[in-house]
């Protein structure tokens, strides 16, 4: 549905995407057509344009984004349910992948009810650091002493923020995370 869901809005945000097949038998086929469209979609300049829920003035290319971290989590779900839990994304792309998270969709979808919050994540093998403070009035980038901080290397604070299996370490008081946690 997901795929389905952004060829439908990025051809026309007023229309809903039509429900897959009801029959599994047919399932596997649809998705491959979704996927398909999707591609086809994506392959125009990526700087076209684009409606998008989470974001004014976005483009395809932040359509591309989207669905590349859609795809790599669902990736992670799908390893999981067979038992396995081998794929370590590399830095950069986890990197990115939480910049996504925390600067694009936490903003966007989040209602802050606590009371206000300074939470900090921290990468350390690419550097990145994210310092937000949330409060009713929203969460934005900020340079204040965090409440709680998630540390780990890209790959496991990527995981961690999208609620998947992970070895990132949380200093401070995790049920400030809650909040952000992914739906």
């Amino acid at each position: 549905m997901v795929l389905s869901f952004a060829v439908t809005k990025i051809a026309d945000p007023a229309r809903d995407p039509q429900p897959g097949p009801a029959d599994w038998a047919d399932l596997l086929g649809w998705l491959d057509g979704q996927r398909m469209a999707l591609r086809e979609t994506l392959n125009r300049p990526p700087e076209t344009p684009a409606w998008f829920p989470f974001a004014a003035g976005a483009t395809l290319g932040t359509w591309a984004r989207r669905m590349a971290h859609e795809t790599a989590i669902h990736r992670l779900d799908a390893e999981s349910a067979l038992g396995h839990d081998e794929t370590v994304f590399s830095p950069e792309f986890a990197a990115d992948g939480a910049d996504e998270y925390l600067g694009t969709l936490v903003p966007a979808r989040t209602t802050w009810t606590a009371a206000p919050a300074t939470i900090q994540v921290r990468t350390i093998d690419t550097g990145h650091d994210w310092t937000l403070r949330c409060s009713s009035e929203g969460i934005q980038a900020h340079e204040g002493v965090p409440q709680v901080t998630l540390t780990g290397s890209a790959n496991d604070v990527y995981r961690a923020l999208w609620g998947r299996p992970n070895d990132a370490e949380v200093t401070g008081d995790r049920a400030l995370l809650e909040p952000l946690s992914a739906p």
